[in-house]
């Protein structure tokens, strides 16, 4: 858990997304887990993830969606992350990401093409992202 007190991770819920419960848990366990969490709540944008993961030196970026439009609101921003000089940033992506009755498979592969890391469905458990963040952020 040492090692985790050195990550800052920034979560936040984006667009004009007002769904915050899913990311309040996530928020608690990540801070339960050892993480060092800064929380932005609901209605973020693009530019605010960004500037929150460069003034608080963040190792990654945390974003949920839960009304069907992450996948519109999400769109370039690995692009806004390397102009800004967060070349290495480490981008998840949760929720219901897209319109529609879609495969989750073809929401993972639109959300990974777009520059995530991960992506992950509305039912995944905190411990899932926190296994995961263990293995892209500590394993070095």
């Amino acid at each position: 858990m040492g090692r985790r007190k050195k990550e800052t991770i920034v979560t936040g819920v984006i667009g004009a997304d007002c769904h915050i419960i899913g990311n309040r848990v996530l928020q608690i366990a990540l801070t339960d887990a050892g993480y060092n969490v800064v929380g932005l709540g609901i209605l973020v944008s693009q530019e605010e993830f960004i500037l929150a993961a460069i003034e608080t030196n963040a190792s990654a970026i945390l974003v949920s969606s839960l009304y069907g439009m992450g996948e519109i609101d999400c769109q370039g921003l690995r692009e806004k992350c390397i102009e800004s000089g967060l070349n290495n940033i480490t981008l998840y992506v949760g929720g219901n990401l897209g319109l529609g009755k879609k495969n989750w498979s073809d929401n993972e592969e639109t959300m990974l093409k777009h520059g995530f890391d991960r992506a992950f469905p509305p039912e995944t458990m905190p411990e899932d992202v926190i296994k995961a963040l263990d293995q892209d952020l500590l394993a070095n």
